[in-house]
């Protein structure tokens, strides 16, 4: 059996399209033939028997197997949501290890983070970025806006993970309107000059088309990183129909 790839999908900034590209990363590796599981540390903003950014995965992508660490009614950051419920967050340890038992029966394991990339998911100060680092066979897609301002917020999120010698698999622009600026055009075109891949953009108002549209068209707007190999393998196919 292959060790599984993990991919950790992080975001310059809340509400920039994390959970589509996380969709449409999983719709594209599903459709390769993969076994894909989805996983979100700590999922903030939703009641407990609401539907969180792993259902719309899931509804999206066709995609079941989604996981949350946990979950918070407060639309906030997770250390601030789970104060205000006196809850405890769960260790990057148990993050890591139900990571790991996911590698274990799938060829690519999906990690979406909460806000940006240095939000905290604990009460130790670990990030997104922390969690990643000790992953093995892992590596970040970045998702930006495509407006004024996103590339100072872009190039801040990959100095800050070379800093910390995690690699950026890829950037990815969250939401892509039909008729861009000329700003919008000029960021796009920055993008796909610079060392990190640039993947691909998600047309604004994927989230509402028919699911079956979505998978369909996934594999038109993004690309999975280069070190990520789409097709499954025969293990996997395996496991997913057993």
């Amino acid at each position: 059996m292959k060790a599984a790839r993990i991919t950790f999908v992080t975001g310059t900034d809340t509400d920039v399209g994390k959970t589509l590209t996380t969709a449409a990363l999983a719709a594209v590796l599903a459709a390769g033939g993969a076994a894909v599981a989805v996983y979100k540390p700590t999922q903030t903003g939703v009641a407990p028997d609401g539907a969180g950014d792993m259902a719309e995965v899931a509804r999206l992508s066709g995609v079941r197997a989604v996981y949350e660490g946990i979950r918070l009614r407060d639309p906030m950051a997770p250390v601030a949501a789970a104060a205000r419920e006196s809850r405890q967050l769960p260790t990057l340890g148990h993050h890591l290890d139900r990571i790991t038992e996911l590698a274990a029966s799938f060829d690519h394991v999906l990690v979406e983070g909460a806000g940006g990339l240095l939000v905290e998911l604990d009460g130790d100060g670990n990030t997104l970025a922390d969690l990643a680092a000790p992953a093995v066979r892992s590596a970040i897609v970045v998702v930006c806006r495509s407006g004024l301002g996103t590339l100072n917020h872009t190039l801040l999120t990959l100095e800050a993970l070379e800093r910390r010698g995690v690699p950026a698999a890829g950037l990815v622009v969250g939401s892509w309107p039909p008729a861009p600026s000329d700003i919008e055009e000029d960021n796009r075109g920055y993008f796909q000059q610079l060392a990190t891949p640039f993947l691909g953009a998600l047309p604004a108002g994927a989230a509402r088309l028919d699911p079956h549209a979505f998978r369909r068209q996934a594999p038109g707007w993004l690309r999975p990183p280069a070190w990520v190999e789409p097709a499954g393998s025969a293990d996997a196919k395996a496991r997913s129909s057993s």
